[in-house]
């Protein structure tokens, strides 16, 4: 049962309130993917551009961004992470120059489960 005098409000991903769109970037030599998270979505959506192609990246974060405005009735900051790798800092450095708050990390870095030592059988 529940009480009228507060008001249900469902728990989300990102709360309406949010003005930062979202964004992970995985970075290969074909294909970089996208995942983004808008303001007052719960879904995660999910984009593909070829690898390097700087203008198409740029233009689905435009596009999002452009939503992600209509949306809230206001500015959106795009905040994007992405694994140090390949591309080395270049696409950091790009991002950043067009407007994009963005954070690298390096997966060597990262806690990892420990392996069982190999031995000379197993290899």
């Amino acid at each position: 049962m529940r009480c009228t005098d507060h008001p249900y409000h469902p728990r989300a991903a990102v709360r309406g309130e949010d003005s930062s769109l979202f964004v992970a970037l995985e970075l290969s030599k074909s294909v970089w993917l996208v995942a983004a998270s808008a303001p007052g979505s719960e879904r995660i959506s999910k984009y593909r551009v070829a690898a390097a192609d700087v203008a198409a990246l740029l233009a689905v974060l435009g596009r999002l961004k452009a939503q992600a405005e209509r949306y809230l009735g206001g500015p959106v900051q795009v905040v994007s992470i992405h694994e140090a790798g390949l591309d080395g800092f270049w696409v950091h450095r790009m991002l950043e120059a067009n407007g994009v708050e963005n954070h690298v990390v390096d997966a060597a870095s990262q806690q990892q489960a420990k392996r069982a030592p190999r031995t000379a059988a197993s290899a």
